[in-house]
């Protein structure tokens, strides 16, 4: 009889044994075109941790929501990582939902963070996401028609030259819109959009009472100017178009300006995806005189929900995807150009990065955010182009079909704003906020 060799045995225990303590973390994120490069490169993770496995659920915006929504709040712990926005971040950090992410290592350096971005993923002085991207708003313009209108596209613009400049450069014949905004119904598309621009016309959400505010004049000011400027020198259908439709609109040289997200800068300025590539200037988002600009803020952010069993192991993916080496490889494989922006002042300081048409004008508008103050008046909540409590989602869905019923032209503006009041405030009594 041959007995086996017992070196041969404690190697193969040992091998399969590693396997199977291998950790599978189950990370939940949003198809977009960074999150789906951020998967194509993550061997470089598992390479340098082999004892942790990826397993990837991508979905889009809306069912990535709905998925880690109800997996946050069950604490049923199906996902160990979740892709979040700054939105959640507030609301799920004070029900203890996340864990804090203020014990990352001391090389990962958290204090590079942008403090805006940091501001706006922070409960209570505690972090409890780490940004992937950020993002503010800016104006985006074609240079060539700008120079054509004989008008100087200041740093700064006001709205009132922005209605102007639309006007000169709008060419129905040619198919050319002066402006292009968002106008599709939804919270993340038009109400974004307005709310962030409201900010900038002294209007606001709520008072310290949480009273809705949508029969202010301030509100009416700005719905009506958006329209006017959308139905004088906006695409046809304006009211079908979000960010994605807007984004192929300009590449396609059909829009004269565009305000929307700053992330859209390297898609207009990249050759192969615009037609107008080398046509491209940029601008901080409008103002209206009274101190606050129209610029959002927004970031992308990898959280760990608390019911995760896998803590360390979600930590180091967390720190590994959101790190200045994670940049430097997206760098190296891709181009600057196409790095993760708005989150690390590094990146900014990089000459590299720097010498982007788009980098300081990206920074500057991140940088002029806040958060925690987004409106002139004092306001019970922070968001720039959101207000985060759990209820938004559902009344400014509600609300942004009214908005881009009133771009339509099927209510007027003074019966939008009147059905957006009773819906709020009905919303918002049914849910405690009001006596």
């Amino acid at each position: 009889m041959k007995f086996a060799n017992p070196l041969l045995i404690a190697l193969t225990l040992s091998i399969g044994g590693t396997h199977a303590m291998a950790k599978a973390l189950t990370i939940a994120t949003v198809n977009n075109g960074d999150m789906i490069r951020m998967q194509a490169l993550s061997d470089d993770f598992t390479s340098k941790n082999p004892g942790i496995e990826l397993q990837w659920v991508t979905l889009d915006e809306s069912a990535l929501r709905q998925q880690t929504t109800k997996d946050i709040a069950t604490g049923s712990g199906r996902y160990d990582v979740m892709t979040i926005g700054t939105y959640e971040v507030p609301i799920w950090g004070k029900q203890g939902w996340l864990l804090s992410l203020d014990d990352l290592s001391a090389s990962y350096d958290a204090k590079d963070y942008l403090p805006a971005i940091r501001d706006g993923l922070t409960v209570d002085g505690q972090l409890y996401a780490a940004p992937f991207y950020g993002e503010s708003s800016m104006v985006m313009y074609r240079t060539d028609l700008m120079q054509q209108a004989g008008l100087t596209m200041p740093e700064a613009p006001s709205w009132q030259f922005i209605r102007e400049a639309a006007l000169a450069m709008t060419d129905r014949e040619a198919g050319i819109n002066g402006v292009c905004l968002r106008g599709k119904a939804g919270w993340g598309e038009n109400v974004a959009f307005l709310t962030a621009a409201s900010n900038s016309f002294g209007a606001k959400w709520f008072d310290m009472d949480w009273n809705a505010q949508f029969d202010s004049p301030e509100w009416k000011e700005t719905l009506t100017f958006y329209i006017d400027l959308l139905n004088e020198s906006g695409p046809p259908d304006a009211a079908s178009n979000g960010f994605n439709e807007n984004l192929a609109l300009f590449q396609s040289g059909k829009c004269g300006m565009w305000i929307d997200a700053t992330v859209a800068a390297s898609s207009i300025t990249n050759p192969s995806t615009s037609q107008v590539a080398d046509k491209v200037g940029f601008a901080l988002a409008p103002d209206n005189g009274l101190g606050k600009r129209s610029n959002w803020l927004w970031a992308w952010a990898l959280a760990i929900p608390a019911s995760t069993q896998k803590t360390d192991a979600a930590k180091k993916f967390v720190e590994w995807a959101t790190s200045k080496e994670y940049q430097s490889l997206v760098a190296e494989k891709e181009g600057w150009a196409n790095v993760p922006p708005g989150t690390r002042r590094s990146l900014y300081e990089n000459p590299e990065y720097a010498k982007l048409p788009f980098a300081k004008m990206t920074l500057d508008s991140i940088n002029g955010s806040d958060p925690l103050k987004p409106t002139i008046d004092e306001v019970p909540y922070v968001g720039i182009q959101f207000v985060s409590i759990p209820e938004f989602q559902r009344i400014a869905t509600a609300v942004g079909q009214q908005f881009s019923a009133a771009l339509s032209g099927t209510l007027s503006v003074d019966d939008a704003l009147a059905n957006s009041q009773v819906l709020t405030t009905r919303m918002m009594t049914r849910a405690g906020y009001m006596k």
